[in-house]
């Protein structure tokens, strides 16, 4: 056999490192490749579920800042709230409100608010708010008598965690109506979670501003009279379903009614003066004095 000089020991070994060389370099490129590609299918898949989730949290219907829907009443409760006959609230006149509340509507020379041409009645609330709670039966009552809510009636309940708690009611959220007499603008400013909702407009937030220091509930009639406190005892609907509440509105001799019909009377003598005493079945023959 033939021997190999040092000299071609020295070749062979000098190859084989470049072949170990070139293997080992092939080997960092095929691992960069693949965690490249792997990194390249993560940024993918990450981009894909971003989209999905901003897609998604925008196709709802667009709102303020929170959301609030509440449950469309029964079309027989609906209809009890907003047919209250002449003769309960005749009836009933000032109820158990000057009991609660000596001085429930306060008169003002505020700045006239006005919308499409008519007065307009400004109602700011929340949906977590009691005192607001008790409020809306008598202002959809007297709302009634001037004009149509135009979308169902929705009913929610008021904070558990507040005094009253759970107090069943209506939510004036997107609520629509129409009148021939009037304007009415309802700002449910916060949901039942206390959550933003509905946010005030530049004038609007002047005029509660002015008045009430930011609190719940705030009616403003026009700049001519407002409704900043409770005016009767919400403790009358603890416990009550809206159908018992929508029902106890046609018995004047209930504490409901004697509450809400009360309440709402004030509310209708306030409107009236918006209005001119218009129309004038209703307005001319008020069973409470001007507030």
């Amino acid at each position: 056999m033939q021997s190999v000089s040092k000299s071609g020991r020295t070749r062979q070994q000098n190859a084989r490192a470049r072949i170990a060389e070139q293997r080992a370099a092939a080997k960092r490129r095929d691992t960069r490749n693949r965690l490249l590609f792997t990194g390249g299918i993560i940024v993918l898949v990450v981009a894909i579920v971003v989209v999905f989730l901003v897609v998604k949290a925008g196709s709802g219907s667009p709102k303020a800042s929170g959301s609030s829907s509440g449950t469309v009443l029964p079309a027989g409760v609906a209809r009890q709230v907003t047919s209250v006959p002449a003769s309960a609230l005749s009836t009933v006149g000032s109820g158990s409100v000057r009991s609660f509340t000596p001085d429930p509507v306060r008169a003002i020379s505020g700045t006239p608010l006005t919308r499409n041409g008519k007065p307009e009645m400004l109602y700011i609330g929340a949906e977590f708010c009691p005192y607001c709670a008790e409020l809306r039966w008598s202002m959809a009552v007297a709302l009634s008598r001037f004009g149509t809510f135009t979308t169902p009636l929705r009913g929610i309940h008021s904070s558990p965690t507040d005094v009253y708690p759970n107090t069943a009611t209506l939510t004036f959220y997107q609520a629509g109506y129409t009148s021939k007499y009037l304007t009415f603008t309802p700002v449910e400013n916060e949901t039942v979670d206390r959550a933003p909702l509905q946010a005030t407009t530049a004038q609007q937030q002047a005029i509660w501003d002015k008045y009430d220091a930011n609190n719940y509930p705030f009616i403003y009639f026009g700049g001519k009279y407002m409704i900043t406190t409770p005016i009767y005892d919400p403790q009358v609907l603890q416990g009550k379903t809206w159908a018992q509440i929508a029902a106890a509105l046609h018995d004047p001799s209930s504490a409901i009614a004697q509450g809400a019909l009360g309440a709402a009377n004030y509310m209708t003598a306030a409107i009236c003066k918006m209005t001119g005493n218009q129309p004038a079945s209703v307005c001319s023959s008020l069973p409470v004095s001007t507030p």
